[in-house]
């Protein structure tokens, strides 16, 4: 926006991961979790690519690590 007098905000939602997602992820040979894995993963991917790569691993094995029997 090349406007001095603006307030640009944004919006977001988190919710359920969707069973039609997981099935999707499943016919193409994943099995549950590591579909859920992938849709995590893509969600905060645009995070992941701003941070220096040792906080990104880090970020990404801290989420694995709550992902783990949390989601079900």
């Amino acid at each position: 926006i090349n406007e001095s007098k603006v307030d640009v905000a944004h919006e977001a939602t988190v919710g359920k991961i969707g069973d039609e997602d997981i099935f999707y992820l499943q016919s193409r040979g994943l099995d549950d979790d590591d579909a859920k894995q992938m849709i995590v993963s893509g969600f905060i991917e645009p995070i992941t690519e701003e941070l220096p790569i040792e906080y990104a691993v880090e970020l990404n094995r801290l989420v694995e690590l709550e992902m783990e029997g949390s989601l079900g």
